[in-house]
């Protein structure tokens, strides 16, 4: 019969217990054993409630300390060699030093999984000689049965995915590479068999993506030396976030399960099994639940393309299951008591997934009746929203179908705008700013909780961020930078801020979820139509700009990164969606132009975390992510500069489509990646004003003015001193002050050299 299966589980917790407990440990204040054993008590809990909600295969060694890539890696002894390491296990404090940096060496870099808003650690291949440290899945699988009777299937990320997903090697070494590691996933794997582990699932979404020849062939020798050496281990080969490349060679691969996507790769997926078949000898792992949407399934739809699957493979080769790891979405609906009742009715997160799961696999085994009354339920709570009154803001689609059939641009030309920039700002070579937002400290976390409960009036609240931000004007001031901002303090988040203030959006108390390491956020609900109703961000960077000479940035977030960062509706496009943001966002940049804010910030490093996995759909994307930009900031005076932003992206591959947006200036990050963007700027040409992150925000650690220096050095032997503005790679939030402090005065102290040299 039919079985239920579930790729991972979200980490966090309920009340963001795993978050709590690591920063409690970096911070000192939970000793090793106390941490290992709250760490332990909530993966068992995560495990226990799967067990109780009757799914079959519970996936183990999904948890993480911090990133399963890095676990991955650290599992391998894949360690940079700026960190000391002697072999053997790797212990906590290198682990955290590789993720987060220490006092002598940089983090390793970090980047977007896939096309989600997660960041995984990239792995250092470089000078490493890899090596077993431990057996990680074995742990994992040894702990759920021996603490709780689960036979759990513990999850792997498959050695050509790791390998694609890693750096420090050529091209033409990957075969070198892969002879190393393979032995090694052997070795893991023969562990697992003879501990009598029945089923592993191996994780390689790199099939989703574009591969060679080479890439096919390097899979099937990679895998058939997994079945000759473990011949009774059954491996369920997972893919998700799309369709696969290659069906036919990869469902005749030696394994004994092939997962697929039925939610992002719907039609490929769909088109390839009715087309070419699916092995009668495997089993198919059929992911019909979106494991990256917050949205209820409409079940009676889900039903029917599990009766079409069932027509292709037959019923006890069938497993249920969600389409990715939950991961990527929040813990539980139960406890949201502040959302519209239409719309907590269609929403299911990861618990509520669990449900839908059981369900589906029972009507597969049961028929349909047997869920006949959850059907109907079903049914009605999803009617309820689509017919909800916010869906239905006829005036906003009207204007936005009117705007969006417009072509989007400045009055002026770039060159005629940079002159007349020039003209009013009277900036100096290399002009220094940051991104946007300053620390927000204790002090600022409890005054926005004091204001939020009540128990502060607005007014109280407003004096107190004003006070912050003449605090910050003065210190970037003396500092010494060019171009200021005021800190953002009264932001808890930079979506969530604009979310509460346009309409279109809603906003959960306990809809967490994890974006890299500690960090996790609570993205909010695109539900409805969005639209402006009020000015949003004038009065601080009004009051900001009265406190200073020198120019103070308005700051936006934009329209592809506020849907990107949201969990968005379902029923119209996202390209839809993106123009009614853009239209809102329209208005309030003319809101600050008329306020006589003369440079406007509207960051997008979002951006190319949205582009298609599929190459053929990625020119179609980008094309309305330009225009949805530009018809953000078209509207204003030749002599406004519009800056934006962008992070933890590989750029060469949309050059062309950043400069299309025609900002006047945009940064971009690039420390973190230790200056190897700028190899992007090596192979193109770039004609805007552009500012390439000079430090690494995501560190504790305060970079020296010698690091800063190399990379503005390296940066202006390609690009146009002229045109080249210094920054931080991205805000300043989660700093303290005084090494943020300390940090903007070396990066000032290394433009000064900079502006020496240039002068000399």
């Amino acid at each position: 019969m039919a079985k239920s299966s579930v790729l991972g589980y979200p980490r966090i917790g309920q009340n963001r217990e795993w978050k709590k407990a690591l920063e409690a440990f970096w911070a000192g204040k939970l000793d090793e054993s106390t941490f290992q054993s709250q760490l332990q008590e909530l993966r068992l809990n995560h495990l226990r409630k799967q067990q109780e909600k009757g799914i079959d295969f519970i996936a183990v060694n999904d948890f993480s300390y911090y990133d399963h890539v890095l676990d991955t890696a650290t599992m391998f002894g894949v360690i940079p060699s700026r960190f000391p390491y002697e072999g053997g296990v790797v212990p906590l404090s290198l682990y955290y030093g590789i993720a987060r940096g220490t006092k002598d060496a940089t983090a390793s870099e970090m980047t977007k999984w896939f096309n989600t808003n997660y960041h995984y650690i990239v792995p250092e291949l470089g000078g490493t000689e890899p090596v077993v440290t431990e057996n990680k899945p074995l742990i994992a699988y040894r702990e759920a049965k021996e603490k709780l009777g689960i036979e759990g299937k513990p999850v792997i990320l498959g050695p050509l995915t790791f390998l694609k997903l890693s750096k420090g090697y050529k091209i033409e070494e990957t075969d070198a590479w892969l002879a190393r590691f393979v032995p090694l996933y052997v070795q893991i794997l023969q562990e697992l068999a003879e501990e009598g582990v029945q089923w592993v699932q191996i994780d390689e979404p790199i099939l989703v993506t574009k591969l060679g020849g080479d890439d096919i062939a390097r899979l099937k020798k990679i895998y058939e030396t997994f079945a000759s050496a473990v011949p009774h281990l059954n491996i369920l080969l997972q893919t998700y976030f799309e369709s696969v490349e290659h069906y036919n060679d990869i469902v005749q691969l030696p394994v004994q399960g092939i997962g697929l996507d039925f939610v992002h790769g719907l039609a490929g997926n769909l088109k390839s099994i009715q087309e070419s078949g699916f092995p009668a000898d495997k089993f198919l792992g059929a992911g019909i639940i979106d494991g990256r949407g917050i949205w209820k399934a409409d079940l009676r739809e889900k039903l029917g393309l599990l009766e079409v699957l069932s027509k292709i493979v037959t019923e006890d080769r069938l497993l249920v299951q969600t389409s990715c790891s939950l991961l990527h979405v929040p813990v539980t609906v139960k406890n949201e008591t502040k959302l519209l009742p239409e719309l907590k009715d269609a929403l299911a997160f990861a618990d509520e997934k669990l449900d839908e799961i059981a369900l589906l696999t029972k009507a597969v085994v049961a028929g349909a009746d047997s869920i006949s009354e959850a059907l109907a339920q079903c049914s009605k709570e999803l009617l309820g929203l689509k017919q909800s009154s916010e869906r239905n803001r006829k005036d906003v689609q009207q204007t936005v179908a009117t705007i969006s059939a417009q072509h989007p641009e400045r009055s002026r030309p770039f060159t005629d705008r940079h002159s007349a920039q020039q003209k009013k700002w009277q900036l100096p070579i290399f002009p220094t700013t940051t991104i946007g937002s300053f620390p927000q400290s204790a002090e600022v976390r409890k005054a926005r909780q004091l204001w939020r409960k009540g128990d502060w009036t607005p007014e109280q609240y407003a004096s107190f961020i004003r006070d912050q931000i003449d605090i910050w004007i003065k210190l970037q001031e003396e500092i010494g930078l060019d171009v200021l901002v005021h800190g953002e303090f009264e932001r808890t988040d930079m979506v969530e801020f604009f979310g509460e203030k346009l309409a279109g959006f809603a906003f959960t108390q306990f809809g967490w979820v994890q974006s890299y390491g500690s960090r996790c956020v609570k993205p909010p609900i695109i539900f409805g139509d969005v639209a402006f109703e009020e000015a949003m961000t004038v009065e601080e960077t009004e009051y900001a700009q009265s406190k200073t000479e020198r120019p103070v940035k308005g700051m936006l977030t934009g329209p592809i990164t506020i849907m990107n960062w949201s969990f968005v509706r379902d029923d119209i496009t996202r390209e839809q969606i993106a123009y009614q943001l853009a239209y809102a966002l329209r208005q309030e940049v003319e809101a600050l132009e008329q306020a006589g804010i003369g440079m406007i910030q509207v960051d997008e490093p979002a951006v190319r975390e949205g582009l298609p996995l599929k190459e053929e759909d990625q020119a179609t994307y980008l094309a309305w992510a330009v225009k949805a930009f530009r018809m953000t900031t078209c509207t204003v005076q030749e002599t406004t500069q519009i800056h934006t932003h962008m992070c933890y992206c590989e750029f060469h591959d949309m050059i062309d489509s950043i400069e299309a947006m025609d900002a006047d200036v945009i940064s971009i990050e690039t420390s973190r990646s230790h200056g190897e963007l700028i190899h992007s700027f090596e192979q193109n040409t770039y004609e805007l004003g552009i500012g390439l992150g000079v430090y690494d925000i995501h560190s504790p650690r305060v970079p020296q003015v010698e690091e800063m220096t190399g990379m503005i050095d390296r940066a202006l032997r390609v690009l146009d001193p002229n045109l080249f503005w210094i920054n931080p790679d991205c805000g300043l939030k989660t700093r303290g002050l005084e090494e943020t402090v300390e940090s903007l005065r070396n990066m000032v102290e290394a433009t000064q050299i900079a502006r020496g040299k240039y002068s000399a």
